[in-house]
């Protein structure tokens, strides 16, 4: 006889949705889906090993109205191990990571998600909106099709209702940032950038829906200013790749650089794929800023509206290889080597933090490299490998001086590689 496994993976059996009103599922794209999915990482509700024991065919059922957040929770099974102190009280642990409003009744929440989707207006400020074309819906036959707006509010502790509203999106921090951690409501330097599409109906009401925010925390900065840390960043996942990160990244970007009191923008311990988002927003701001490229390039770079940067193509005789181009440095400031001072100028204009600035610096050098240049390459290898020594200091120094050579250059050609990445993605 097969032994019954009674243990269930927390990440599979955790099934959660964005409910919409049936007004508003009318006029969804036939691709569009919102709801029954799963999330990253159980283990800050569930524990580390993400597993829950007692149960057969676990379904924990945790469904929020599109736009208020209000809760809904069930959890179904199969068959349930006898009254034991090994099995896990699923619903009594998760309880504690939610508000303690949610419903447990069905049909009182979907009655809720009807009321909630006329009513629900999002809390604090609208600081930036941008709009889509509309997924055709199932049977559309129009030529026409709608828009779809979407808006980023600003908020804090101090708007009305926007307490326990944060109490009931935070969980997606836990669920979806690795490490992610319940933030201080006590602390009022926390701001919010809370991202919403708001789609009309086929009456012409417009409702509003979550789909994602980050969390910015205010440090101050001598003499009399403070640093903006952006700490948590979320977009659901049924609104993932469809370029509503880089809009509210660029929301935040744009708040920082327009308040006169704040010097710079950081983050704090980036996952991979936020940072590739950062680099790849932030080279598209320098390669649309005229002043910058023609000081750092010369008149040569000529910029495309944050688009492509195309430098003149010359029918030029290649040099042999190992042979001097003739070409010891560009008329720009970026060199390389970089003017230091011309580029700490404008990284305090940008309020962009040191390290990503002289990463955008690396890599838009590279970018613009000339590859018959040998001077050029050696200015620019030089260059990148004395930051990375600087940085990389405590451990270099341990090492003796041909192994430290020898990682400073596995260090710079793997570094290269991941810049060619991210600058293929601008293209």
């Amino acid at each position: 006889m097969a032994t019954v496994d009674w243990t269930a993976d927390a990440n599979g059996a955790l099934t959660l949705s964005l409910v919409r009103a049936e007004e508003d599922k009318q006029v969804l794209g036939g691709e569009e889906t919102y709801e029954e999915f799963h999330p990253t990482f159980t283990y800050p509700i569930y524990g580390e090993d993400e597993r829950i024991y007692g149960y057969q065919d676990l379904v924990i059922d945790l469904r929020f109205a599109s736009g208020s957040l209000a809760q809904y929770l069930s959890v179904r099974y199969a068959q349930k191990l006898d009254a034991s102190t090994t099995v896990d009280n699923v619903e009594g642990i998760l309880k504690e990571f939610i508000p303690p409003d949610y419903d447990t009744d069905e049909a009182t929440f979907l009655t809720r998600v009807q009321e909630d989707a006329v009513s629900f207006k999002p809390i604090g400020n609208v600081v930036h909106t941008y709009t889509r074309s509309a997924p055709s819906t199932s049977g559309s036959s129009s030529a026409i099709r709608d828009v779809v707006e979407y808006e980023v509010y600003h908020a804090t502790w101090n708007d009305p209702r926007f307490r326990e509203y944060h109490r009931r999106m935070q969980i997606f921090i836990l669920l979806y940032i690795e490490a992610g951690s319940y933030i201080n409501e006590d602390d009022d330097a926390w701001q919010f950038f809370v991202l919403y599409e708001r789609r009309k109906r086929q009456n012409g009401t417009k409702t509003y829906h979550f789909i994602g925010y980050s969390s910015v925390y205010k440090f101050y900065c001598f003499p009399e200013k403070h640093r903006l840390r952006l700490s948590q960043f979320i977009i659901v996942p049924p609104y993932q790749h469809q370029g509503h990160g880089s809009e509210l990244y660029k929301t935040i970007y744009n708040y920082a650089l327009l308040a006169p009191l704040i010097s710079e923008l950081t983050v704090e311990d980036p996952a991979e794929a936020f940072e590739d988002l950062r680099d790849r927003n932030d080279l598209r701001m320098l390669l649309a800023n005229e002043n910058f490229m023609k000081e750092g390039f010369g008149n040569e770079a000529v910029s495309h509206g944050g688009g492509k940067v195309r430098k003149r193509k010359t029918r030029a005789r290649a040099n042999p290889m190992g042979a001097s181009s003739g070409i010891v440095k560009g008329t720009g400031k970026m060199g390389p080597p970089i003017d230091k001072a011309w580029s700490e100028t404008f990284r305090t204009q940008l309020k962009v933090a040191g390290r990503q600035w002289q990463r955008l610096m690396e890599m838009l050098t590279l970018m613009h490299l000339n590859p018959t240049d040998i001077q050029a390459a050696r200015a620019y290898r030089l260059q990148v490998k004395e930051r990375l020594y600087r940085f990389n200091f405590e451990i270099l120094a341990q090492l003796e001086k041909e192994e430290r050579l020898e990682k400073l250059e596995e260090t710079f050609q793997s570094l290269r590689e991941d810049y060619l990445r991210i600058l293929e993605m601008i293209k």
